[in-house]
């Protein structure tokens, strides 16, 4: 039996990070990750331009989740859990499959240091033996290489790349390479 990803704010600690909620103390490293250029070049999000617009993005998150639409999360070390290093996001839960889609993004100060591999391991974890979610799945863009590494470090499979599937903001029609990992697969 599984539980649904919105019964509870996901609050998940691994060895070094902690995925957890995000809070209104967040929003100065928050603004460092969405004002950004770099971290939107291969992302359906655009970038924010004022501190004020992320402050009001806070409050939405918790409004999302309430109503099952989404759950962002902060990414932070484990030695400063009020730091906030990055964002992961849940989203497009589909009880009926059991299924769940992640995202990712990371303050460019900490790239090359492996802690997005390590938070997906994390979350990861926590969706197969906490939720007891069966597919989670991300969708990556064919130029962002570190992030389809990190999916692959992190044992999910290329599917394949759907062409022209989609519209991401900014970027206008483009091809996605969609990444799964089965529940099934932690035990192959």
């Amino acid at each position: 039996m599984y539980k649904s990803p919105y019964e509870a704010y996901p609050h998940v600690e691994a060895e070094e990070v902690i995925i957890r909620k995000i809070v209104s103390s967040d929003l100065d490293r928050l603004y460092e990750i969405y004002s950004n250029e770099n971290l939107f070049r291969h992302s359906p999000m655009m970038l924010k331009k004022n501190k004020e617009t992320v402050a009001n993005m806070i409050g939405h998150f918790e409004r999302d989740f309430n109503k099952h639409k989404m759950i962002m999360l902060g990414i932070a070390f484990r030695k400063t859990p009020d730091d906030l290093v990055g964002t992961f996001e849940l989203f497009d839960y589909n009880k009926v499959v059991n299924m769940i889609t992640v995202g990712y993004r990371l303050n460019e100060q900490f790239w090359g240091q492996g802690i997005v591999s390590k938070a997906v391991q994390a979350m990861t974890d926590y969706l197969f033996n906490c939720i007891g979610i069966n597919r989670i799945q991300a969708f990556v863009m064919p130029e962002n290489i570190k992030s389809q590494n990190v999916l692959i470090r992190n044992g999910f499979t290329v599917e394949g790349t759907i062409r022209q599937g989609t519209v991401w903001k900014g970027h206008g029609v483009v091809d996605l390479i969609l990444f799964s990992r089965l529940r099934a697969d932690e035990f192959d």
